[in-house]
């Protein structure tokens, strides 16, 4: 089976630690290591360097190369242009089928935190059977939920397909995205409902075929080699959403994952319990609990007084202060930064 790795993402939510040059999946925030490095590590024992490839833009192929150097270079992938998620698995499926490869394909992300790797592993392997043993539809890897987190994807669960070698699998009765707070609580308490991680497991002839029939507009831009005019678009709108239910299944699993995709996801995957703070640098906290202090200027010292729910960032250029049911609203904010030409802060 093929592993794709796409490490393509901006991370505007995490401005301005995330920045366009230097974004999150290459930042060392976890024990000197970072996500992309960790993503690797994880399937590369089993899968081996030679299955393992990386998706992402041609601003970024030096640093995978230098974080990822056992990786081979002609396993990046360059997308021509920054589209969405639906117009990049597209492009990497024409590229895997120009090779002459359609077998099991596995699309990962290079931004996640997970704490039971194995899981994850057996996951994997157990999706690659499965697509070996029916090509034609799509394995979703679903989470166990921690918590009602109205900020994430959810996966329902329907009944019991069937087991292989001893893991069960399940119907897939369709998804919802970042759903109201009311709903989130409702779908956490009754216990059908995953959190969506976004790895799956699939065929490359399959997902060509959903790419020729579902999004033809896509398909077509991408082959022609005119990959810059295919719609912006993600991946569920363009795919997902369309796919007769009864073409996927589910796989539960207890990774432990974590997406630190805002600044306050951030702090909750490196705290260690939830009112406690995460700071770095310079920082005194002083009656402050549940915050993320980080400060990047040696010579200044960020002091916080009576914080709960913050996110402060200090940087060498920007400041940024966020309380954390508005840390979502990061990536608008760098949205009118560019409307107002401020461009070097990005």
């Amino acid at each position: 089976m093929k592993i794709v790795i796409f490490a393509g993402g901006a991370g505007t939510r995490l401005w301005p630690l995330s920045r366009e040059n230097s974004p999150k999946q290459f930042d060392k925030f976890f024990n000197g290591q970072s996500t992309i490095q960790l993503a690797y590590e994880r399937v590369v024992p089993v899968f081996g360097a030679q299955d393992i490839y990386v998706q992402t833009t041609a601003q970024y192929a030096e640093e995978i190369q230098s974080q990822l150097p056992e990786l081979p270079v002609e396993n990046i992938f360059l997308e021509p242009a920054r589209r969405d998620v639906g117009p990049a698995v597209g492009y990497t499926i024409n590229k895997f089928d120009k090779m002459g490869y359609s077998e099991p394909i596995a699309i990962i992300w290079a931004d996640h935190l997970m704490d039971r790797v194995d899981e994850f592993r057996e996951a994997l392997q157990t999706g690659e059977k499965l697509i070996n043993a029916d090509p034609q539809r799509f394995i979703f890897i679903a989470e166990k939920p921690r918590f009602a987190n109205n900020n994430l994807g959810w996966m329902k669960l329907g009944d019991k397909k069937g087991e292989i070698d001893g893991q069960d699998y399940y119907g897939f009765e369709g998804w919802k995205y970042k759903p109201e707070k009311a709903l989130c609580d409702e779908m956490y308490a009754c216990g059908q409902y995953f959190w969506n991680p976004g790895y799956f497991i699939t065929s490359v002839a399959f997902l060509k075929e959903c790419y020729q029939k579902l999004a033809p507009e896509i398909y077509t831009k991408i082959t022609s080699g005119n990959y810059e005019g295919a719609p912006k678009i993600s991946f569920d709108n363009a795919i997902i959403e369309k796919v007769d239910l009864s073409s996927a299944v589910i796989l539960k699993t207890d990774m432990g994952w974590s997406d630190p995709g805002t600044l306050y996801a951030l702090k909750e995957a490196l705290a260690e319990n939830i009112e406690d703070n995460v700071a770095k640098g310079n920082v005194i906290d002083f009656e402050t609990k549940d915050s993320l202090i980080y400060n990047l200027e040696d010579e200044k010292i960020v002091a916080a007084v009576g914080l709960e729910g913050m996110v402060v960032v200090n940087t060498k250029d920007a400041l940024v202060v966020v309380p954390k049911d508005k840390v979502v609203r990061v990536s608008d904010l760098v949205k009118e930064m560019k409307k107002r030409g401020l461009e070097k802060y990005l």
